[in-house]
């Protein structure tokens, strides 16, 4: 073997080495807790309230109080993002002073750390808001969280479409509107949909902001004006301050990481379908 085949191979071999060895380390997490926490999942487990401080008992109400975080995060993020996102793309030069100021704020807050946003929402939604630690704080403050992320992510994702199908649509004399709506969009979507997927993994993941905002207590909420523990708060408290707790903890992480999972597959799939249904619909 030559030496131009050596310097070829050495690359392939070092980038094939480090993906074996991420996916490898994420099967060993994702093995541990389903072998530590699989036995304690049961139908009970999921239906049920806790008992003595979470040790006995199930995880009803944080299954609960967590899909209510996240559809009031989402909710308001999603929409959010996607408009200032096609005002950025449609509306602004990508080399204006307006838009990279915007872009760099944007960039800064992304980086911003999650118990930051946390004491934000505790200062703003909790107390000038009044609305106390609550479902709606806990959630309006992932939103904040999102907002940067989802935004950067579907301003790139529209920003990807190829500028031919623009002007294609122009010489057929759709207005901008029709296009972005019938054309730019449904391109866009799988790309924006990996970004609606990492916003879905952040909230559902998320603890230091939701402690100061959602609360703490373990009862069922009967709206989104009642404090709730998220599953992510649940098993930081089983596993830190709970002694005999651990159990309680890789169970509940496990139930974690099947709805992260089935959230994601339904959302990316929900707007795969509605993409090929407009595309096929601008294709008759």
């Amino acid at each position: 073997m030559n030496n131009h085949r050596w310097k070829e191979c050495i690359p392939t071999a070092a980038m094939w080495s480090i993906a074996i060895l991420i996916t490898a380390l994420l099967a060993w997490i994702l093995c541990d807790i389903a072998w530590r926490g699989f036995s304690h999942v049961s139908w009970e487990f999921l239906t049920s309230e806790p008992r003595d401080a979470g040790r006995q008992g199930g995880i009803a109400p944080m299954i609960v109080s967590t899909l209510l975080i996240l559809c009031v995060s989402l909710s308001i993020a999603f929409p959010l993002s996607l408009g200032t996102a096609i005002w950025l793309v449609e509306q602004t030069r990508q080399t204006s002073l307006g838009g990279r100021a915007i872009r760099m704020s944007l960039d800064a807050l992304a980086a911003v750390p999650s118990i930051v946003f946390g004491l934000f929402g505790n200062a703003f939604f909790c107390v000038l808001l009044g609305m106390e630690y609550s479902i709606l704080s806990g959630g309006l403050t992932l939103a904040c969280m999102l907002l940067p992320i989802l935004t950067r992510v579907t301003e790139e994702a529209l920003r990807s479409v190829p500028t031919e199908f623009q002007h294609a649509s122009a010489a057929a004399g759709l207005t901008k509107t029709t296009t972005l709506l019938h054309i730019t969009l449904p391109t866009a979507g799988p790309a924006i949909a990996a970004g609606a997927v990492l916003g879905i993994g952040r909230a559902l993941a998320e603890t230091a902001a939701l402690i100061f905002t959602a609360g703490y207590v373990t009862r069922m909420p009967g709206s989104v004006w009642d404090s709730g523990r998220s599953l992510s708060v649940h098993i930081y408290d089983m596993a830190m301050n709970v002694p005999g707790g651990n159990s309680q903890a890789y169970a509940t992480a496990l139930v974690l990481i099947v709805m992260l999972l089935i959230v994601n597959m339904t959302v990316v799939s929900l707007i795969r379908l509605g993409s090929n249904r407009i595309s096929g619909r601008n294709a008759r």
